[in-house]
Protein backbone atom coordinates (compact mmCIF):
# COMPACT_ATOMS: atom_id res chain seq x y z
CA UNK A 1 0.00 0.00 0.00
CA UNK A 2 0.66 3.88 -0.22
CA UNK A 3 1.70 4.49 2.97
CA UNK A 4 4.50 1.87 3.38
CA UNK A 5 6.14 2.51 -0.02
CA UNK A 6 8.43 -0.60 -0.77
CA UNK A 7 12.09 0.93 1.34
CA UNK A 8 14.17 -0.53 -1.24
CA UNK A 9 14.37 2.89 -2.84
CA UNK A 10 15.92 3.57 -0.33
CA UNK A 11 18.43 1.00 0.17
CA UNK A 12 21.44 1.79 -2.02
CA UNK A 13 20.70 5.83 -0.66
CA UNK A 14 20.70 5.25 2.93
CA UNK A 15 23.64 2.76 3.52
CA UNK A 16 26.35 4.37 1.30
CA UNK A 17 26.10 7.68 3.49
CA UNK A 18 26.68 5.64 6.88
CA UNK A 19 30.49 6.32 5.37
CA UNK A 20 30.69 9.91 5.47
CA UNK A 21 28.69 12.40 6.84
CA UNK A 22 25.03 12.36 5.97
CA UNK A 23 23.31 15.21 4.80
CA UNK A 24 20.53 16.70 6.19
CA UNK A 25 18.27 15.53 3.07
CA UNK A 26 19.63 12.24 3.67
CA UNK A 27 18.98 11.87 7.04
CA UNK A 28 15.36 12.83 6.67
CA UNK A 29 15.13 9.65 4.19
CA UNK A 30 16.58 7.38 6.89
CA UNK A 31 14.26 8.82 9.57
CA UNK A 32 11.30 8.16 7.28
CA UNK A 33 12.74 4.47 6.33
CA UNK A 34 13.46 3.72 9.98
CA UNK A 35 9.62 4.86 10.60
CA UNK A 36 8.22 2.59 8.23
CA UNK A 37 10.11 -0.05 9.70
CA UNK A 38 9.26 0.62 12.97
CA UNK A 39 5.40 0.96 11.88
CA UNK A 40 5.45 -2.17 10.31
CA UNK A 41 7.18 -3.92 13.17
CA UNK A 42 4.00 -3.00 15.39
CA UNK A 43 0.99 -3.74 12.78
CA UNK A 44 2.76 -6.99 13.18
CA UNK A 45 2.81 -7.10 16.56
CA UNK A 46 -1.03 -6.47 16.62
CA UNK A 47 -2.19 -8.61 14.85
CA UNK A 48 -3.33 -5.64 12.88
CA UNK A 49 -5.17 -6.87 9.24
CA UNK A 50 -4.56 -3.89 7.15
CA UNK A 51 -4.23 -5.56 3.34
CA UNK A 52 -0.62 -6.85 2.21
CA UNK A 53 1.67 -3.34 1.86
CA UNK A 54 4.04 -2.77 -0.60
CA UNK A 55 6.76 -2.79 1.80
CA UNK A 56 10.18 -4.33 2.30
CA UNK A 57 12.40 -4.14 5.16
CA UNK A 58 16.12 -2.35 5.09
CA UNK A 59 18.74 -4.99 3.46
CA UNK A 60 19.53 -7.45 6.42
CA UNK A 61 22.92 -6.84 6.79
CA UNK A 62 23.56 -3.09 6.28
CA UNK A 63 24.31 -0.04 8.30
CA UNK A 64 20.03 1.12 8.18
CA UNK A 65 19.04 -2.32 8.92
CA UNK A 66 21.35 -2.38 12.35
CA UNK A 67 19.80 0.93 13.24
CA UNK A 68 16.54 0.14 12.82
CA UNK A 69 16.71 -3.77 14.54
CA UNK A 70 18.08 -1.41 17.93
CA UNK A 71 15.69 1.46 17.41
CA UNK A 72 12.74 -1.67 17.54
CA UNK A 73 14.88 -3.19 20.36
CA UNK A 74 15.51 0.22 22.73
CA UNK A 75 11.26 0.53 21.49
CA UNK A 76 10.45 -2.85 22.64
CA UNK A 77 11.90 -2.02 26.45
CA UNK A 78 10.60 1.54 26.30
CA UNK A 79 6.77 0.28 25.75
CA UNK A 80 7.47 -2.76 28.30
CA UNK A 81 8.04 -0.54 31.15
CA UNK A 82 5.05 1.49 30.47
CA UNK A 83 2.68 -1.05 28.07
CA UNK A 84 -0.05 1.39 27.98
CA UNK A 85 1.41 4.35 27.35
CA UNK A 86 2.27 4.00 24.28
CA UNK A 87 -1.33 2.37 22.99
CA UNK A 88 -4.45 4.35 22.65
CA UNK A 89 -2.69 7.45 21.48
CA UNK A 90 -5.75 8.93 19.67
CA UNK A 91 -8.02 7.91 22.95
CA UNK A 92 -5.64 9.54 25.09
CA UNK A 93 -5.05 12.68 23.04
CA UNK A 94 -8.75 12.19 22.64
CA UNK A 95 -8.70 13.35 18.52
CA UNK A 96 -10.37 12.40 15.47
CA UNK A 97 -8.77 9.78 12.70
CA UNK A 98 -10.68 11.10 10.20
CA UNK A 99 -9.24 14.65 9.45
CA UNK A 100 -5.51 14.94 7.86
CA UNK A 101 -5.03 18.03 9.66
CA UNK A 102 -5.99 16.57 13.32
CA UNK A 103 -3.89 13.52 13.23
CA UNK A 104 -0.87 15.93 11.53
CA UNK A 105 -1.72 19.02 14.14
CA UNK A 106 -1.66 16.31 16.86
CA UNK A 107 1.37 14.62 16.09
CA UNK A 108 3.41 17.61 15.67
CA UNK A 109 2.32 19.09 19.33
CA UNK A 110 3.15 15.66 20.93
CA UNK A 111 6.43 15.47 19.15
CA UNK A 112 7.42 19.54 20.02
CA UNK A 113 6.26 18.50 23.70
CA UNK A 114 8.59 15.39 24.11
CA UNK A 115 11.56 17.19 23.31
CA UNK A 116 10.81 20.77 24.99
CA UNK A 117 13.66 19.62 27.13
CA UNK A 118 16.10 19.00 24.90
CA UNK A 119 16.89 16.22 22.58
CA UNK A 120 18.48 12.53 23.68
CA UNK A 121 18.06 9.47 22.37
CA UNK A 122 15.47 8.16 24.80
CA UNK A 123 13.20 11.02 23.68
CA UNK A 124 14.01 10.00 20.00
CA UNK A 125 12.63 6.54 20.77
CA UNK A 126 9.82 7.46 22.63
CA UNK A 127 8.89 9.72 18.87
CA UNK A 128 8.94 6.68 16.82
CA UNK A 129 6.88 4.89 19.63
CA UNK A 130 4.33 7.33 19.62
CA UNK A 131 4.06 7.65 15.89
CA UNK A 132 3.68 3.45 15.61
CA UNK A 133 1.13 3.67 18.80
CA UNK A 134 -0.93 5.85 16.39
CA UNK A 135 -0.09 4.30 13.16
CA UNK A 136 -2.38 1.02 14.76
CA UNK A 137 -5.26 3.55 15.62
CA UNK A 138 -5.44 5.00 12.49
CA UNK A 139 -5.58 1.46 10.75
CA UNK A 140 -7.66 -0.20 13.13
CA UNK A 141 -10.22 2.42 12.76
CA UNK A 142 -9.68 2.15 9.05
CA UNK A 143 -7.93 5.14 8.18
CA UNK A 144 -4.59 3.05 6.89
CA UNK A 145 -3.92 6.02 4.52
CA UNK A 146 -3.08 8.21 8.23
CA UNK A 147 -0.05 5.83 8.12
CA UNK A 148 1.76 8.05 5.35
CA UNK A 149 0.94 10.88 6.88
CA UNK A 150 2.47 10.24 10.15
CA UNK A 151 5.98 8.89 8.45
CA UNK A 152 5.66 12.19 6.67
CA UNK A 153 5.10 14.75 9.92
CA UNK A 154 7.79 12.62 11.85
CA UNK A 155 9.93 13.05 8.43
CA UNK A 156 9.34 17.02 8.49
CA UNK A 157 10.01 17.16 12.50
CA UNK A 158 13.21 15.70 11.92
CA UNK A 159 13.98 18.17 9.36
CA UNK A 160 13.19 21.14 11.37
CA UNK A 161 13.73 20.08 14.68
CA UNK A 162 16.75 16.70 15.08
CA UNK A 163 18.82 16.80 12.01
CA UNK A 164 21.51 18.76 13.47
CA UNK A 165 21.57 16.70 16.52
CA UNK A 166 22.22 14.12 14.68
CA UNK A 167 24.26 15.55 12.35
CA UNK A 168 26.45 16.47 15.36
CA UNK A 169 26.72 12.40 16.51
CA UNK A 170 27.83 11.43 13.08
CA UNK A 171 23.83 9.82 12.31
CA UNK A 172 21.44 7.56 12.82
CA UNK A 173 24.11 5.04 13.53
CA UNK A 174 25.27 6.67 16.91
CA UNK A 175 21.93 4.83 18.33
CA UNK A 176 23.81 1.82 18.44
CA UNK A 177 25.91 3.33 21.33
CA UNK A 178 23.05 3.17 23.62
CA UNK A 179 23.29 -0.97 24.07
CA UNK A 180 26.32 -1.37 23.86
CA UNK A 181 26.89 -0.77 28.04
CA UNK A 182 24.47 -4.09 29.12
CA UNK A 183 24.62 -2.68 32.87
CA UNK A 184 20.44 -2.54 33.42
CA UNK A 185 21.05 0.29 35.80
CA UNK A 186 22.50 2.36 33.43
CA UNK A 187 20.45 1.32 30.49
CA UNK A 188 17.52 1.60 32.34
CA UNK A 189 18.51 5.65 32.69
CA UNK A 190 17.52 6.93 29.86
CA UNK A 191 14.34 4.68 29.24
CA UNK A 192 13.06 5.96 32.86
CA UNK A 193 14.01 9.92 30.97
CA UNK A 194 12.07 8.87 27.96
CA UNK A 195 8.34 7.44 30.02
CA UNK A 196 8.69 10.15 32.32
CA UNK A 197 8.84 13.02 29.54
CA UNK A 198 6.17 11.21 28.10
CA UNK A 199 3.77 11.10 31.20
CA UNK A 200 3.93 15.10 31.60
CA UNK A 201 3.11 15.10 28.03
CA UNK A 202 0.36 13.89 27.13
CA UNK A 203 -1.58 16.36 30.09
CA UNK A 204 0.36 19.19 28.01
CA UNK A 205 -0.78 18.02 24.71
CA UNK A 206 -4.54 17.62 26.24
CA UNK A 207 -4.41 21.36 26.95
CA UNK A 208 -2.57 22.24 23.62
CA UNK A 209 -5.66 20.39 21.54
CA UNK A 210 -7.92 22.04 23.35
CA UNK A 211 -9.11 25.02 21.35
CA UNK A 212 -8.89 23.02 17.97
CA UNK A 213 -11.80 20.45 19.32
Amino acid sequence: MEMLRRSSVFAAEVMEVFDRSPTDKELVSQAKALCRDYINSRLIQAGVSWGKPEYNAPVPGGKLAEVSTILLRLGDELEYIRPNVYRNIARQLNISLHSETVVSDAFLAVAAQIFTAGITWGKVVSLYAVAAGLAVDCVRHAQPAMVHTIVDCLGEFVRKTLVTWLKRRGGWADITKCVVNTDPSLRSHWLVAAVCSFGHFLKAIFFVLLPER
